[in-house]
């Protein structure tokens, strides 16, 4: 028998469901998370399992109509690995609780000081490194706001139509020309 579709999508939401909440930084949606994507995972097995069939005791049943006990296996063990993970954020959620009377997931202090330092080395850099307005600009060109943009900061392009500004004199001349015809 095939796999239904139902078990397809139940499986394919399972495992964004548990995504998106193992992203947060509370300990209990990461909790939570891990739980959707285990289970989500275990009905991956069962698809992967293929068709059902007897029960697979070698001796009893015929080789030919067993199920896949590799499966059955793989799904037992992802489920005590599941249970096991999940204790093991309980409780050190339940320890974060005690200590600081909330289950955020806090950024180590290592870890800001090393993005500190590399952040203050690369604004040094940047800043030795410093260039010229006219020697810069031809690497920061932006070939996306329109073909006339280096010449709208003299003037004469217009930057909100992106075409070169009439004069004065050519507007009248324009103007006289509409009311002529």
């Amino acid at each position: 028998m095939p796999s239904s579709l139902a078990l397809l999508v139940l499986a394919a939401v399972l495992i964004s469901v548990g995504v998106y909440l193992i992203l947060e930084r509370s300990l209990s949606r990461i909790v939570l998370g891990l739980t959707n994507l285990t289970n989500g995972v275990n009905i991956l097995f069962l698809i992967a399992g293929g068709r059902t069939g007897n029960p697979p005791l070698v001796g009893k049943t015929d080789p030919q109509t067993m199920s896949d006990p590799l499966a059955q296996a793989m799904m037992l063990t992802a489920i005590v690995i599941g249970l096991g993970t999940t204790a093991f954020l309980l409780a050190i959620g339940y320890r974060s609780w005690q200590l600081n009377g909330n289950d955020e997931v806090q950024d180590d202090l290592e870890d800001r000081r090393i993005l500190r330092r590399a952040e203050r080395a690369r604004l040094a850099a940047r800043a030795e490194g410093a260039a010229r307005v006219e020697e810069d600009a031809p690497q920061a060109h932006d070939d996306t706001e329109g073909e006339l943009e280096d010449t709208e900061l003299t003037g004469e392009i217009d930057p909100v139509f992106d075409k070169p500004r009439q004069q004065p004199a050519n507007i009248v001349a324009t103007m006289q020309s509409e009311e002529q015809a």
